[in-house]
């Protein structure tokens, strides 16, 4: 399901939850699947429980997933259609780009830019 690569620069937590936050978006995780516990992740990956839990409480905050108490750690309905919002958006982006004028290199360095830009949400 999520492997870490311990070679990576990018931290353990931040593996896991990219990993899921793309299965997700990509939608192979269907919404109200369940995910494993912390604890049982944490042991399957060789991580810290602390690592595990920063990385569901990221995607709980980002409305990917949703913890419902003894019933366990769920796909969200939200998360999903995170995904669409952005694909509007992105079709919005492109149609004004093409109203101006853009080709299509200079609107996709104007999005690596914006993704890349630090100082900005």
């Amino acid at each position: 399901m999520i492997s870490i690569d311990p070679a990576s620069p990018v931290p353990p937590y931040e593996q896991v939850r990219s990993q899921f936050a793309r299965r997700i978006t990509d939608r192979d995780l269907a919404v109200g699947t369940r995910l494993p516990t912390v604890r049982a992740l944490a042991a399957d990956l060789g991580l810290a429980v602390n690592t595990v839990a920063r990385a569901y409480r990221e995607l709980e905050e980002a409305g990917l997933i949703e913890t419902r108490g003894r019933a366990g750690t769920v796909v969200s309905a939200a998360g999903q259609r995170g995904r669409e919002r952005v694909l509007r958006a992105a079709r919005a982006y492109a149609a004004t780009a093409r109203e101006q004028g853009l080709t299509g290199d200079e609107a996709l360095d104007i999005v690596r830019a914006a993704l890349t830009d630090t100082h900005h949400p």
